[in-house]
């Protein structure tokens, strides 16, 4: 793009040019004024915090102002669904849009993990590997597997092979139909194992540096936020350089961050470095690992699951120890990879394994008061047990990593909360040197921090005339987990006074699942419970049967759009704080309680205002639609202080505690 070219275009002609050539689009002034804020946040260098509410249309806001910026501009997002909706709908669309007013196409590209695409080195081996999970260590690969996990794998494999010899991405996303985990490890390799291209004997064929090499070339590069969480941790070598940097769904990196910079210890991964190891180093060093393991397996063996407060315990501290040891003796054994090793692939396999392993334990053995250590163990019935370690915060690494020599533009449906901006802020590691109040006046420019700038550009719905939020006041207090018998009184009078239309939020599986039994038991609807069938299965029945309700946990409370009269109510059982089992949550209240704060209003408290404004938003997902948001807990309106931060946090919608008043509206809309 031309500087001539960029001075002939604005934010605001691009946006035109893309809102025209949608049908029946139409301009929307929190639109127009979020990418006005942008283009200016650009030229001023200063980073910028948007909030911009459900159907605002901030993808088209944040793209047009960025199609004006040199080089690069990289654009982060939360969920694959946004991701292949910016990628195959919006760019595809807004490119066409804009040539007439650019004078050229622009370009963009999707960048995805290492893991995420085929490598032919790996897949050159992938009838030798056998899975990890093999019955017995000693055995020859393959031949303790199950016949039909054999023939199914190996079905697998010789799919991918076939499409390896046409794609020419080698994106996962493209393989249709698709392999399971276990097949696609066989045939892809994760960045830590990597050799990089010069020692690799297909680099010049790598599929994964085929990606990066377009996303330097490219106008606009699509990521999300966990491989932008590991290129922060890696000293920003992975994305390419860019000068703005857009993050969607904003309030969930500081999340994806702390995932990042978690690692663990399991008796299985010791024993799969062992494994690797074995033909590289002494049968003393590879025995020295597997007694490690072991141990490891007897330190987790009688340690309840939960946040560790006071280190290590003897056992568990014994088996680190050994780890670190066993694991620097083997990395000490096998030494630097080199071009003449015959087999580097799998040597740089082993040494990054054992290398994950040896940085773990040293970090846990340190007991850093910045980090924080717990034992994980599944319920799920796979045996799983884990010694995990992760930071306290992330606010610091964000703050050192996040906006040196780019501007940073963060935007979410939620990001104030009790109707500001400083706890995301905080999250985000932005300085609080000024107060930061949000501007909705759509000729005021943001208000100032310290080096950044706030904006909440409202949204084009009418909250008070389309939605009713109704808390189910006269209930008692919520004890005891699982639904209170009043609480399933209360949804049975909700769901059928509407017939149905009805997503249910629920705090546990337990929860959702007696919601689900009561209501069949009750009524004739049809209900549908999460777990029962596949997500997007169950989100697809019920769009498409009118009467039906569908009841879920947290996966539902972000990842649901169901526009139109298919959802007009939805149930909240009760207010979405942490649990105390939570080990992040409960370490990161307890050091403010330390530091003379209240961790529950710090921690607890934020997190359920997030998680409820996102359950809430289920509601209202277009103009048209209209309904009831009903929370059985009384909390929401009982508890002074946090009551009436959460509800700040919410849309304003048309409040009441009345149940006849819920009734009554469910009841007209049933008749619509």
């Amino acid at each position: 793009m031309t500087a001539a070219t960029r001075k002939k275009a604005t934010a605001s002609q691009l946006l035109a040019a893309a809102v025209g050539a949608v049908p029946g689009g139409a301009s929307r002034p929190g639109q127009e004024e979020m990418a006005a804020a942008i283009e200016r946040a650009v030229k001023q260098r200063e980073h910028l915090l948007v909030q911009a509410g459900t159907g605002t249309g901030k993808s088209l806001a944040y793209l047009t102002p960025a199609l004006l910026v040199d080089g690069p501009v990289v654009v982060s997002t939360a969920t694959l669904a946004l991701q292949n909706q910016l990628v195959e709908h919006d760019l595809p669309r807004l490119a066409d849009a804009v040539e007439p007013v650019l004078g050229r196409r622009p370009t963009f590209a999707v960048l995805k993990g290492r893991h995420h695409y085929l490598c032919a080195a790996k897949l050159e081996h992938a009838d030798e590997e056998a899975p990890t999970d093999t019955l017995f260590d000693d055995a020859p690969p393959k031949a303790t597997q199950w016949l039909g996990e054999v023939g199914r794998l190996g079905k697998q494999i010789l799919r991918v092979q076939q499409w390896a010899e046409k794609t020419k991405t080698g994106d996962r996303d493209e393989l249709d139909p698709g392999v399971d985990e276990t097949a696609w490890r066989q045939v892809s390799m994760p960045a830590r194992d990597c050799v990089g291209a010069a020692r690799c004997p297909y680099g010049a064929e790598c599929f994964a540096e085929a990606s990066r090499v377009r996303a330097r070339e490219a106008d606009i590069v699509v990521t999300n936020h966990s491989l932008l969480a590991v290129d922060m941790l890696a000293e920003r070598n992975i994305v390419p350089p860019h000068k703005l940097l857009i993050v969607d769904e904003a309030h969930e990196l500081a999340d994806r961050v702390s995932s990042a910079a978690q690692a663990e210890l399991t008796p299985e991964a010791v024993e799969r470095a062992s494994k690797r190891a074995r033909p590289l180093v002494s049968p003393a060093a590879a025995e020295s690992l597997a007694e490690a393991a072991d141990s490891l397996t007897v330190g987790l063996a009688d340690i309840p699951a939960g946040r560790l407060t006071t280190g290590l315990p003897p056992l568990l501290h014994q088996a680190v120890l050994l780890i670190d040891s066993a694991t620097r003796a083997a990395l000490d054994a096998i030494g630097d990879v080199k071009n003449d090793d015959p087999d580097p692939v799998r040597k740089q396999q082993a040494k990054a394994t054992l290398d994950d392993l040896s940085t773990t334990a040293q970090r846990l053995l340190e007991e850093s008061q910045f980090d924080v250590a717990w034992v994980e163990k599944s319920d799920l019935g796979n045996g799983r047990r884990a010694l995990v370690v992760a930071p306290l915060s992330v606010a610091g690494t964000l703050a050192t990593s996040l906006y040196d020599e780019r501007t940073v533009v963060a935007t979410s449906a939620t990001l104030t909360l009790g109707g500001r901006f400083d706890t995301v802020a905080r999250s985000l590691g932005l300085p609080l040197a000024a107060p930061v109040p949000a501007a909705r006046a759509a000729a005021a420019p943001p208000v100032s921090g310290d080096g950044w700038s706030s904006l909440d550009v409202g949204s084009p719905f009418d909250y008070p005339r389309q939605g009713i939020l109704y808390v189910a006041a006269h209930l008692p207090r919520p004890a005891a987990s699982g639904l209170p018998d009043a609480a399933g009184e209360e949804l049975v009078k909700l769901v059928s006074a509407l017939g149905g239309r009805t997503l249910g939020l629920f705090s546990s599986r337990r929860a959702a699942t007696q919601a689900a039994e009561l209501l069949r038991a009750r009524s004739d609807l049809p209900v549908l419970l999460q777990g029962e069938e596949s997500l997007p299965i169950l989100v697809r029945k019920f769009r498409e049967q009118r009467e039906s309700c569908l009841f879920g946990v947290m996966s539902l409370w972000q990842g649901v759009d169901v526009p139109g009269d298919a959802c007009q109510l939805v149930v909240i059982d009760r207010l979405p704080f942490p649990r105390p089992d939570e080990p992040l949550a409960a370490a990161r209240a307890a050091a403010v309680d330390a530091g003379g704060g209240s961790g529950f209003a710090a921690v607890s408290v934020p997190i359920a205002a997030v998680r409820l404004a996102q359950g809430v938003g289920r509601l209202i997902r277009s103009t048209g639609d209209k309904g009831v948001v009903a929370v059985l807990d009384s909390r929401l309106e009982t508890a002074r202080g946090y009551g009436a931060f959460l509800r700040q946090s919410l849309p304003p919608f048309w409040y009441t505690t009345r149940p006849e008043v819920a009734l009554g509206a469910l009841e007209r809309l049933a008749k619509t």
